[in-house]
């Protein structure tokens, strides 16, 4: 796994951004209010966690925090081991797959894949097995990007609740004047935090993470393919044109051009 530098600067370079904008200011300590953050990041949280289960949310954490990490594969490269792979199995017979299937992560969906041809299972099954195992692994990735949108909904919401949790609290002691600030300040500061959060943090991650689990999701529908296909001993000029049903057309494999 290698750091993803597209999210990481991204994502630090925003926030620099916006603090050296408050401390250029000269007054970035009015930025900081205890009661606002309390009312935006844990209410957030919490009113989150109700549209969920518990479980769903703690085990959305790891998938949120592979986002700032990438195992970036090329679908094209792919495709193209995977007919190199489909050519020597044709000629040696499908133990071939062992010397591949070594090399590959034993928890990763693509060892998973060529190890159920590898043990013998039959083609059809082996298909069935591989597609229930993608179907579950894009419903947790999607459930965890469901999660960072549902998060950043609500915490422009928890920041209007802030708002107006200040307003009432400054209007409701006017006689005071050493009040007003304080009020004024958790009914502002709560409005920032809420937008900053929602546009600077979660919706870029759900928007990261749904095209993370795109991409895996073609590696993964490649090995599918190729894992069915040599199951069946087919030629594999036909896992060539599927192959290609799958890429993006400007990325087909030319294998035996």
């Amino acid at each position: 796994m290698k750091p993803d530098y597209a999210t990481i600067i991204g994502l630090f370079g925003g926030f620099t951004v916006v603090t050296a904008a408050v401390i250029a200011g000269g007054s970035y300590v009015a930025f900081y209010n205890l009661p606002s953050i309390l009312i935006v990041i844990i209410g957030t949280f919490l009113v989150t966690t109700m549209s969920y289960s518990l479980a769903e949310i703690l085990r959305s954490q790891g998938l949120i925090l592979r986002t700032l990490f990438t195992k970036r594969e090329n679908p094209l490269d792919t495709a193209y081991d995977m007919m190199e792979l489909a050519e020597k199995c044709r000629g040696k017979g499908v133990l071939k797959l062992q010397e591949y299937v070594i090399r590959l992560e034993e928890s990763s969906f693509q060892h998973k894949a060529l190890q159920l041809v590898v043990d013998g299972l039959p083609a059809d099954e082996v298909n069935k097995i591989l597609r229930n195992e993608l179907s579950a692994m894009t419903a947790r990735h999607s459930s965890s990007a469901g999660i960072l949108h549902r998060a950043a909904e609500v915490a422009p919401a928890m920041g209007l609740i802030g708002t107006l949790v200040g307003l009432v609290q400054m209007l409701s002691n006017l006689s005071d004047p050493s009040t007003i600030g304080p009020a004024m300040a958790v009914a502002l500061l709560t409005t920032f935090y809420g937008a900053v959060l929602a546009n600077m943090f979660f919706s870029p991650l759900a928007s990261k993470l749904e095209r993370n689990s795109a991409e895996e999701a073609l590696i993964n529908r490649i090995f599918l393919a190729t894992a069915t296909s040599i199951g069946r001993q087919e030629n594999p000029r036909r896992l060539e044109m599927l192959l290609n049903t799958l890429l993006p057309p400007t990325e087909r494999v030319q294998y035996y051009n």
